[in-house]
């Protein structure tokens, strides 16, 4: 919503007044009649959702129920074709990913309209759901912001305990937490460390393409032999019952190792993975070397959630590989 007020504010049409008026394009739209051309919050969901400024098409999205009964439904995501890299991307990738995490977060705003920075990262450790923002007064009279958890605030007491935790040791715990983690990351000897193991993975990777090559050749191996086989057959060597126990033997080993290999490119997927997401998480770090106040961007970039324990103690678990700390 705050985007579409930004755009409206600024001026900027909306795809259908676009479609109509840079483009003189004949768009029917419900609204058009009324030559509205905001935004709304829809829009700009839709369009941040959309992969095809990263380069994809996306197909198989709607479909006809039955050749009898001619409604359009809605085709499951799971269920559509998607081929990447089909044309230029105009937004970055990781930009693009990192939109999409901060859409499943819940960034519901206050009632003075502001998006608390804490939205959406703290959960309950025992029952999951979001911690609940609230106010208190003290006995001088001092207002005092903290997180309680949302089960036992909106259901009932007898599901969850109350898990509370004032704004200002959160906000304690979490910079400390930070600081640490840079520390540890960012000194120059944890870099060469760090670097040096990203190496490891990489020889490791190297040996996955040599062992699945390795594989392969023995796949011609074992096709040549399984050729050969009718050859032997028809020139009485063998005879057909062993014909056919030897080749079911090589098609056999043949399918093995062909599943080894599907497995082997998966690891090798898995690796560059690991080995991308520990360059990101670095330079996040470093990025925020010098870091002395928090604020919503710093959270978002570095932290997938955050565990609120009835104790008080909080599970920070940043985003660098799912790793908790």
């Amino acid at each position: 919503m705050a985007i579409c007020h930004r755009l409206n504010d600024m001026g900027v049409l909306n795809p259908t007044g676009y479609k109509k008026k840079k483009l003189n394009q004949n768009y029917n739209n419900s609204i058009l009649m009324k030559e509205d051309y905001s935004w709304c919050p829809s829009t700009v969901r839709n369009i941040l959702k959309n992969d095809i400024y990263i380069g994809n098409i996306t197909q198989g999205k709607r479909r006809v129920k039955s050749y009898k009964v001619h409604k359009i439904e809605q085709v499951p995501e799971d269920e559509w074709i998607r081929v990447e890299n089909m044309h230029e991307p105009i937004i970055d990738k990781d930009l693009f990913e990192k939109a999409q995490e901060m859409r499943k977060v819940d960034t519901r705003v206050q009632n003075n309209g502001y998006l608390s920075m804490w939205a959406g990262v703290l959960k309950c450790a025992d029952c999951g759901r979001a911690m609940h923002k609230k106010y208190c007064k003290n006995k001088k009279g001092t207002i005092y912001e903290y997180y309680i958890c949302g089960t036992y605030r909106k259901k009932s007491n007898k599901l969850c305990t109350k898990h509370t935790l004032k704004l200002e040791e959160l906000e304690r715990s979490v910079l400390e937490a930070i600081k640490w983690n840079i520390e540890l990351f960012i000194d120059t000897e944890n870099i060469l460390e760090q670097i040096s193991k990203l190496k490891i993975k990489q020889l490791a990777k190297d040996n996955i393409a040599s062992i699945k090559y390795e594989k392969e050749k023995e796949i011609e191996k074992i096709s040549n032999l399984k050729r050969g086989l009718y050859e032997d057959w028809k020139n009485k060597y063998i005879t057909k019952d062993e014909y056919i126990e030897y080749k079911q033997i090589y098609e056999n080993d043949i399918e093995e190792l062909k599943t080894i290999i599907v497995n082997l490119e998966k690891q090798k997927e898995r690796k560059e993975e690991i080995i991308d997401s520990n360059s990101q998480w670095i330079e996040n770090f470093k990025k925020n070397k010098n870091i002395s106040k928090l604020d919503r961007e710093i959270i978002t970039e570095l932290i997938d959630y955050i565990d609120v324990y009835e104790n008080k103690k909080i599970k920070i678990h940043f985003k660098f590989i799912n790793k908790h700390v």
